[in-house]
């Protein structure tokens, strides 16, 4: 990247992907060990392990909508995401279908990308403050889809029908079927509207003077920030070859 383009860049924003990108990967590690290589099973459904994954997602999904705010090109890095995701669904149901993912967070930003572009115009004449409040309160009355209810976050307002759910090929929409299996789910809704509250976070922050602090480095975490999808791509293979290495080989 040019030197211009870079005195330009909002590298705090770089930096929040990084530490995402980070814990996401000390995660995966956790989780290669303790539920791949059964060091410790059970440990993925513990208080704990499930705060920080919610954590890690809501960050990344969170700056990935912010960052759709300087998308030259959001078809074309939307379809590159999306491709990237079929790719891990490939891989992981050829070399461990155990582990096999559908539908996971890649999947869930492309397709965020893309329907955040379709619908750039009409959102940028909502009031940044009161589409960050309405897609907020969104995604917290749709979060429980998957488990087949609807109201505030965990509080179960409205119990949806089983009939909703019995289409497999409908669980990345929310609608996760008895039969539907994956290691790593972020289904369209609710998680979309996570993505489009975090579009219009970034225009409402804009109108406060914080531009020129939003531009400050941080040394390790930018350029990690910077190259999240290189890393995403490359973390898992290499984190389960290690564990493999010290787990079955030694």
């Amino acid at each position: 990247m040019k030197k211009k383009d870079l005195s330009s860049r909002y590298h705090l924003i770089d930096a929040l992907r990084g530490l995402a990108i980070i814990n996401m990967v000390l995660y995966h590690l956790c989780y290669d060990i303790f539920e791949v290589f059964e060091v410790s099973p059970g440990w993925y459904a513990t208080i704990g392990a499930k705060i920080w994954e919610r954590f890690i997602c809501v960050t990344f999904i969170l700056v990935s909508g912010i960052s759709m705010n300087f998308s030259h090109h959001p078809y074309k890095r939307g379809l590159i995401v999306n491709l990237c995701g079929f790719l891990i669904t490939a891989v992981t149901v050829i070399a461990m279908p155990s582990q096999a993912i559908w539908f996971g967070i890649l999947n869930l930003i492309g397709c965020s990308m893309l329907i955040t572009a379709a619908l750039r115009e009409p959102l940028t004449k909502i009031h940044p403050l009161i589409g960050t409040a309405v897609f907020t309160l969104l995604f917290s009355f749709f979060y429980g889809l998957p488990q087949r209810y609807l109201g505030f976050f965990s509080l179960k307002l409205i119990p949806l029908n089983d009939a909703l759910y019995q289409f497999k090929y409908l669980s990345f929409l929310g609608l996760k079927s008895s039969d539907f299996c994956s290691s790593d789910y972020f289904p369209l809704f609710p998680w979309v509207f996570l993505f489009i509250a975090g579009f219009f976070l970034w225009k409402a922050l804009e109108r406060y003077p914080l531009s020129e602090k939003l531009k400050r480095r941080i040394p390790l975490l930018c350029p990690i920030g910077r190259h999240s999808l290189l890393i995403y791509l490359l973390h898992q293979p290499i984190l389960y070859g290690v564990c493999y290495l010290i787990f079955q080989m030694i």
